[in-house]
């Protein structure tokens, strides 16, 4: 195999679109998913590539330090793409301290077992680690957009734990010189997303008549990716990023909630054959939740002019792309919002 790369969290939402990517584009690379399958991980999301004989799929917790070093010792890890985080801002407010040990004590056990596999032989390794644009704060609703060298000010404590794994990588790099890149994204949609995200729920909330709950009065606004573009960042700066560096990666596509919503309603009943403005009484306001920022907008002029990287799709598009794959597969949502997939697991690996 030309390359070994551990891929952590491959079985969640971007994951499993960076797992596909390179395990259908480079035949000579072994993949290794690594995943603990809590509730967001789903590996019906790697079904059309679960037989390919360059990848591998270990259930496992990056927490545990004696399993991350046998990884690196039994498959020879020569390059590290780190997912694998839990990364729901409402979670985060009641549960801080699973997102306290996984997004920082993961991390940090995982570069420790980088480190001691790696150490004096720093050439052709590095350790990639997602992150995201909620690490930098919030932005006037009057302009501005979140560059590389925006000051840190996080306000959730996902967002902090984040913001906290930021600092462990590059310290890293700093104090060990080992070879690390980070990325801060904007917020991604696409296929496979958990229904706790807004855009799958809502397709799926359109889709049984549910409420639509829209934060405050809607005015926050974010920037939107489409998550195969972001795989496509990914395999680009994996491949041809320099160490050290850190490179944001956004849509330049902005959109207030409220007007997002509007969006989704009118394609879901267009597409279900809905009279036009038929969901739209579905909207409900509700009461915002606590530090939620206003506004979050990625300058990716870097990753352009460095790597020559830009979005390939018009929100629009991905938009209508997405709620056509929501649509077309229903089997998998209802499997998930009922359960059924938990009891999967439960009966391959005995619980969760």
């Amino acid at each position: 195999m030309k390359r070994s790369i551990l891929i952590t969290g491959g079985a969640g939402f971007i994951g499993s679109h960076v797992v596909r990517l390179f395990v259908r584009k480079y035949p000579d690379y072994r993949i290794v998913n690594l995943d603990k399958l809590t509730y967001a991980g789903n590996l019906a999301n790697l079904s059309d590539i679960e037989q390919a004989p360059n990848y591998t799929f270990v259930r496992g917790d990056i927490c545990d330090l004696e399993l991350m070093r046998e990884l690196f010792r039994r498959y020879a890890i020569d390059g590290v793409i780190h997912l694998a985080a839990e990364s729901h801002v409402d979670r985060s407010i009641h549960d801080p301290f699973t997102f306290a040990r996984t997004n920082v004590m993961g991390t940090l056990t995982l570069l420790q077992a980088a480190r001691e596999a790696w150490e004096n032989a720093w050439e052709g390794k590095l350790f990639y680690h997602i992150s995201t644009d909620e690490v930098y704060g919030a932005l006037p609703a009057s302009g501005g957009l979140f560059s590389e060298t925006t000051r840190y000010d996080p306000h959730s404590p996902y967002s902090a734990s984040k913001a906290s794994s930021d600092h462990f990588v590059r310290a890293c790099h700093d104090t060990y010189g080992m070879p690390t890149v980070v990325t801060n994204c904007s917020n991604n949609y696409g296929p496979y997303q958990f229904p706790e995200k807004l855009i799958p729920l809502f397709i799926n909330n359109i889709r049984h008549r549910r409420p639509l709950p829209v934060y405050g009065r809607g005015e926050n606004v974010r920037d939107w990716l489409y998550v195969e573009d972001h795989a496509r960042a990914i395999d680009l700066i994996f491949h041809r990023g320099h160490p050290g560096e850190t490179y944001n990666i956004g849509g330049f596509n902005e959109w207030r909630n409220i007007d997002l919503v509007r969006l989704l309603v009118r394609t879901v009943d267009r597409m279900l054959g809905n009279p036009e403005g038929y969901s739209e009484e579905l909207i409900t306001f509700v009461t915002d939740r606590p530090g939620h920022d206003l506004r979050y907008a990625i300058d990716s002029s870097k990753l352009h002019r460095e790597l020559g990287w830009e979005p390939s799709l018009q929100f629009e598009e991905g938009i209508e792309r997405t709620v056509r794959w929501y649509l077309d597969h229903q089997e998998w949502m209802d499997n998930i919002t009922s359960g059924e997939y938990e009891k999967y697991y439960e009966a391959m690996y005995g619980g969760r």
